[in-house]
């Protein structure tokens, strides 16, 4: 009887132990902007052109464009562009959101959109200047 109440106690903990979650941090998101971040090309061919021998040999291309979030977090300012670049949705500037760190991607969630976590490619970092140990104290 004692075993099996030892062996609850280590299973829910063994639980609670593998599902510690990083605490989320919060941040402000100041502006989007759109960026280039490839092209698209569709040549001019066809299949009768091909069969035929009227090579056209046109290509269109246009370039295409991803969107790229400022996000200031309380030490650093953040560059992030969305994961799932087919149905990225549009965030709201201005507002607060939560977000953490998880292996190679940021996982955001703004409450006031639709709470749901959305996962970010972080591209740049830069330190908040604002933040920064005043210089005096470093001499």
């Amino acid at each position: 009887m004692k075993s099996r109440i030892i062996l609850g106690v280590v299973l829910v903990a063994s639980v609670a132990y593998a599902k510690d979650v990083k605490p989320r941090q919060y941040g402000k998101l100041l502006q989007m902007e759109s960026v280039a971040c490839g092209v698209d090309e569709n040549s001019g061919k066809s299949l009768a052109g091909e069969l035929i021998g009227t090579d056209s040999a046109h290509k269109k291309t246009h370039e295409l464009l991803c969107q790229e979030y400022v996000l200031q977090a309380e030490r650093v300012i953040y560059r992030i562009r969305p994961r799932d670049e087919k149905h990225p949705v549009l965030l709201p500037v201005g507002e607060q959101a939560q977000f953490r760190m998880q292996k190679d991607k940021m996982i955001l969630r703004v409450e006031d959109l639709d709470d749901k976590d959305r996962e970010y490619t972080v591209v740049s970092m830069t330190p908040r200047e604002d933040s920064s140990p005043d210089k005096a104290s470093l001499k």
